[in-house]
């Protein structure tokens, strides 16, 4: 036992060493830091020649499901229940066309290249995804954050992330089973509903209270065991009754975003998220097996055009229908096409756990998920200068004709 300890502990300083040198040289190129772990991770994983870093491979997995509920748990703390009453039907009606309208295109391309069933539905629900955190990264950039189509675009972005969630534990749920029979489906989605409809129901009368009656002894450390306890409780439950530990982990914060002391738990649990998310991005680099590069790599561009044509074909024209200008659909489309996330790997992971995607998914997932996170301020920015001279060209149009 000593000596595997001492394995894990060296496994361990390799990996937030090797990290931790790719993310300088990530921030150097002022590229995402995720990029840098991933590539940190294909450094020292097990499928890198000529040999692997690491004596104990399989702790990563350990630290990959830690990351996910942590990760989840602080995307979870910034949807209080308040929040989703803000946003507008509107904003709601965008989300589902795109986020099922990018999946159906997905699956049917997928099918078309010859994919398995559920290789092609996890793909495709993987390519669904946009990175709220990277969207709202690139527009807080570049100033935009003010813009009409910058609040519609994050308001998409939020209820997307719940549907993709929530698809995930629907799809996990049926893959379990093998089968995407109409009664197996309902079954699931009924499951996924009645733990989303009974935590927020129940929890949301007991969390809060809880979680605010052990901020006011003051003590710190105290808070963030309570906030984990209610994190890794969820995540527990959920995958018990078979669904992804980040559905739990993501309503857990939502839970706890309803507390009075939400910004201090946020703050308390902020460098634990940041830690375990840079071990997650590290694993999912280690597990991909670059040696399938050549095989995957055309198929990943076609996959990436896909997605961006189904979002933002289906995020202008249900923008422009609901009555946006022409402008501010251009602006939203582009910044909801522009790139795939977090989110993206743990939909890939979510396959790959429960053993229902080929090996090359979760690579293949990462490969893109590199290419479009390095491509998505260049979208932004390309497709807020286009959509300017576009709409003052079709307005002077207009006007012609109005004369």
């Amino acid at each position: 036992m000593i000596v595997e300890a001492t394995q894990v502990i060296r496994d361990f300083a390799i990996i937030m060493i090797v990290a931790s040198v790719m993310a300088l040289i990530s921030y150097r190129l002022k590229q995402p830091m995720v990029i840098g772990y991933i590539v940190a991770g294909m450094i020292i994983g097990p499928y890198t020649p000529p040999f692997s870093f690491l004596t104990q491979p399989e702790i990563l997995n350990l630290f990959a499901e830690m990351g996910i509920v942590l990760l989840l748990f602080v995307v979870g703390l910034e949807y209080p229940l308040a929040r989703f009453r803000l946003i507008g039907r509107k904003a709601l009606v965008i989300a589902l066309s795109e986020a099922f309208g990018t999946f159906a295109l997905g699956s049917l391309v997928g099918q078309a290249m010859g994919l398995q069933l559920f290789d092609s539905l996890f793909l495709a629900l993987a390519i669904s995804v946009t990175s709220t955190v990277l969207v709202m990264r690139v527009l807080e950039e570049l100033k935009l954050l003010d813009d009409e189509a910058s609040r519609l675009l994050l308001g998409v972005a939020v209820i997307e992330d719940i549907i993709i969630i929530a698809s995930l534990a629907v799809l996990q749920s049926a893959a379990s089973t093998g089968s995407l029979a109409a009664q197996e489906v309902a079954e699931s989605t009924g499951i996924v509903l009645i733990f989303v409809i009974g935590t927020l129901y129940i929890g949301s009368r007991i969390v809060p209270k809880f979680v605010d009656l052990i901020a006011r002894t003051r003590h710190n450390e105290l808070v963030v065991v309570v906030i984990l306890g209610v994190a890794f409780s969820l995540s527990f439950i959920a995958n018990q009754i078979g669904i992804s530990v980040a559905t739990g982990a993501f309503f857990a914060g939502v839970l706890v975003a309803e507390s009075k002391t939400h910004s201090v738990a946020k703050t308390l649990a902020t460098p634990l998220k940041d830690m375990f998310a840079a071990l997650f991005f590290v694993s999912v680099g280690a597990l991909m097996d670059i040696r399938l590069l050549p095989l995957f790599l055309a198929p990943a561009i076609v996959l990436i055009a896909t997605s961006f044509a189904a979002k933002f074909a289906t995020v202008y024209f249900s923008a422009k229908i609901q009555g946006f200008s022409k402008k501010t659909s251009m602006k939203a489309g582009f910044g909801l096409s522009a790139s795939g996330g977090e989110l993206a790997l743990v939909t890939a992971k979510g396959g790959a756990d429960i053993g229902a995607t080929s090996s090359f998914i979760l690579p293949m997932v990462g490969a893109m998920t590199i290419i479009t996170t390095f491509l998505s301020p260049y979208i932004i920015k390309m497709g807020w200068k286009l959509a300017s001279p576009t709409a003052q060209a079709q307005d002077q149009t207009q006007d012609q004709h109005s004369n």
